[in-house]
């Protein structure tokens, strides 16, 4: 790989598995001028295990505002910047956005190295629909507020993505039960692509329960997956449940869902849902087992 002058990469890193370090990344960390490390400390031992010895500046919240000019005067004169978050893909969740954004600005060249990323690692292992999903970075760690903030995401169809500490786990399932009901399934991804790697699965009451009886799921930080909103607006409700009431007499759940895809345009997973809350594979079992009788 030919470098190129006065480039910021945005480089992902292990969110565990040192495995999981491809090799360009470990190719642009080394070659560049400068990396810009959220944590240096937690960076310097990533380097080390590889043999990297690129120099490295702290950028992080609390220096953002007084470090990012001097990145971009080192990539105006033609050097080479990485930026690196303590694991995983930069700017999700952690510091970055506004010196890509004033990157961008300038036309400078923003050269994205990806690699592991922890909501999409649990996202990809949940068994949750992962066709449309919203990830929403960390909760207000204040109870109204986070209330307040569940209470606008009700409505999202798509599978939610949150983050949350350990800390304030057991309190953010309390909520999300409260603000967004007990039957949508949630799923908890713990230490992923480590040796412990934990994927919880159950309503938001049950896994209080869990983590509540197990101190080691409050440790570190969590992926928190919800199963997203499977009511359709009303009118598309009720026409999903004719079409799906008349082909359920028939067919399997699986076929029916198929068939009212195509005729309604509502998304396959939604249908499934409804069907399920139907009853509908019980009724096609009940139509099956009356023809057999007779």
């Amino acid at each position: 790989m030919q470098q190129s002058a006065g480039v910021l990469y945005v480089v992902a890193t292990p969110i565990g598995n040192l495995g999981d370090m491809t090799d360009r990344a470990r190719k642009v960390l080394s070659e560049v001028d400068l990396i810009a490390a959220e944590d240096t400390r937690q960076t310097l031992r990533l380097l080390t295990h590889f043999g990297i010895s690129s120099k490295l500046v702290a950028y992080h919240d609390h220096n953002e505002a007084s470090v990012a000019p001097r990145l971009l005067a080192e990539i105006e004169t033609g050097r080479s910047v990485a930026l690196v978050s303590d694991a995983g893909t930069p700017l999700i969740s952690d510091p970055g956005f506004s010196l890509v954004a004033a990157a961008r600005e300038r036309g400078m060249s923003v050269v994205p190295v990806p690699g592991a990323n922890a909501a999409i690692c649990a996202l990809s292992a949940a068994g949750l629909p992962s066709d449309r999903f919203l990830f929403v970075g960390f909760p207000p760690r204040t109870r109204s507020h986070r209330l307040a903030w569940l209470g606008e995401l009700k409505g999202e169809r798509g599978t939610l993505i949150l983050y949350e500490s350990g800390k304030r786990i057991l309190a953010t399932l309390h909520d999300l039960g409260e603000a967004l009901g007990e039957t949508r399934r949630l799923v908890l991804a713990r230490e992923l692509t480590k040796h412990f790697e934990t994927f919880l699965v159950g309503t938001a009451s049950e896994l209080a329960q869990r983590v509540e009886g197990d101190a080691e799921q409050r440790l570190g930080e969590l992926v928190v997956l919800v199963e997203g909103n499977a009511d359709t607006t009303d009118p598309d409700r009720a026409e999903a449940e004719r079409v799906l009431r008349i082909l359920g007499e028939t067919l399997p759940l699986a076929q029916a869902v198929a068939i009212a895809a195509r005729l309604t345009g509502i998304k396959k997973n939604a249908l499934y849902r409804l069907g399920l809350e139907l009853d509908l594979g019980q009724a096609a079992r009940d139509v099956a087992a009356t023809d057999t009788q007779m």
